[in-house]
């Protein structure tokens, strides 16, 4: 049996999510989080390359057991950069998910851009 990704679980994901400009993390994108809600999978971020997007052009990405494209495309270089993120922001991003951190704010005080 095959499952498929999907952008989001159910409409309600996108008004969980947080996006993270590029200032802020110094990726050359949007960084989307949430806290898990409804969905039935493991932590994932979603990457766009603007602000404004629609649901079947996120990408979507595992933050663990390890970091890779589930939906989309992502350049080499864009994907190290990420992973790279990921690892520095993993533990922030897990609390966020499991809602050991609750508000936005909180999250947004404790994530780290690349140097």
């Amino acid at each position: 049996m095959s499952t498929t990704i999907t952008p989001l679980e159910t409409e309600d994901d996108f008004y969980l999510m947080s996006n993270l400009s590029p200032k802020s993390t110094h990726l050359p994108f949007v960084v989307w989080i949430s806290p898990r809600g409804n969905a039935r999978h493991d932590v994932r971020v979603k990457v766009s390359r603007t602000h404004k997007v629609q649901e079947g052009e996120f990408i979507v990405v595992s933050v663990r057991p390890q970091v890779e494209v589930l939906h989309g495309k992502l350049r080499p270089a864009e994907l190290r950069l990420l992973r790279e993120w990921i690892e520095l922001n993993r533990e922030v991003l897990v609390k966020f998910w499991e809602g050991d951190i609750e508000y936005t704010e909180e999250v947004l005080e404790q994530l780290q851009p690349l140097t």
